[in-house]
């Protein structure tokens, strides 16, 4: 049988009309639209809490990748590691074994964070204070420390407010996935929280409480602390769900919810066990493109919340 090279309609088949090119054709257009932005950062250092206790929702990867873009667009950032599971350390490359000096020091001994501090191999300008398996006791060892939900926060006012020390952009804070002390010191320590949410099921369950939970920290001890940003991740444009995930959560929170949205990557699952992020790991990839637009669109909102600030 001689097979046809024309489609069922009639016309000839074209490989310009098939959804894999037209993926390819868009992620073509939004690279070049990245290589032609021109960032501009504000000087100051802003510091973002990555937190949503309902696990599975791309936390730690939203946090490296994020961190990983916005030194990639030109930003310099370190990640607090605060959840004792490491994850957020192995993905930036960086050791964290026992004996590593950790963020468990900085809280519990009041170790200064510069020396605990280690640069990514991936960039001289992507730092982090890393987790180790001594946090896991922190929870507990903390509750009889003074000043304990201060305890992060201090140790950061004194790191960024040293005269020898060099600026960073960003401090983004990754979060254990609990509402406990630890979390609590991130919110103490953190201007801005940014919450991932997962364009699933029950994607909102749990956010009631989490944001109950910052109600209680703005009202007692950090009136300073808002909710800047909600990014959608996992998200699957296939599938009907994903798009009345993404509707809905931008109705509850249109101000919040980032323009860009993070697909299921391959990619991004694949990068932690090379000990990377995304952007080392495939920086041409759909996941790497989409956290770099989501870096550029958080520092691109920055300005236009500064303005209309001191407008008001």
């Amino acid at each position: 049988m001689k097979q046809s090279d024309e489609t069922g309609s009639g016309g000839a088949f074209s490989f310009e009309d098939t959804p894999l090119a037209r993926e390819l054709a868009d992620l073509s257009a939004r690279r070049r639209a990245l290589d032609k932005v021109d960032v501009e950062l504000t000087g100051r250092t802003r510091i973002l809490t990555v937190s949503n206790q309902k696990g599975g929702v791309g936390k730690t990867t939203s946090a490296v990748n994020l961190a990983a873009a916005l030194v990639a667009v030109g930003a310099r950032v370190l990640v607090i590691d605060l959840d004792p599971q490491g994850n957020a350390s192995t993905a930036l490359g960086v050791p964290h074994t026992a004996e590593t000096p950790s963020v468990y020091d900085v809280l519990i001994d009041e170790f200064p964070l510069a020396e605990v501090i280690q640069a990514s191999p991936e960039s001289p300008n992507l730092l982090c204070a890393p987790s180790t398996i001594h946090l896991a006791g922190a929870e507990i060892e903390l509750v009889s420390q003074v000043a304990r939900e201060h305890r992060l926060r201090t140790a950061l006012e004194d790191w960024v407010g040293r005269e020898d020390a060099e600026h960073v952009d960003f401090v983004i804070i990754d979060c254990p996935p609990s509402l406990g002390l630890l979390t609590i010191n991130a919110f103490t320590a953190a201007d801005e929280l940014l919450i991932p949410i997962q364009c699933e099921y029950y994607a909102l369950e749990g956010l009631s409480q989490l944001l109950g939970t910052v109600r209680m920290i703005q009202k007692h001890l950090n009136p300073s602390l808002r909710l800047s940003t909600i990014m959608l991740t996992m998200y699957d444009g296939r599938t009907r769900l994903a798009q009345q995930v993404a509707d809905e959560v931008r109705q509850h929170f249109p101000k919040e919810v980032l323009r860009t949205v993070i697909p299921r990557s391959v990619r991004v699952s694949e990068a932690p066990s090379f000990g990377q992020t995304v952007i080392a790991y495939d920086g041409q990839s759909a996941g790497a493109i989409a956290y770099k637009e989501a870096a550029v669109e958080i520092i691109q909102r920055d300005h236009a919340h500064t303005t209309t600030t001191e407008e008001s």
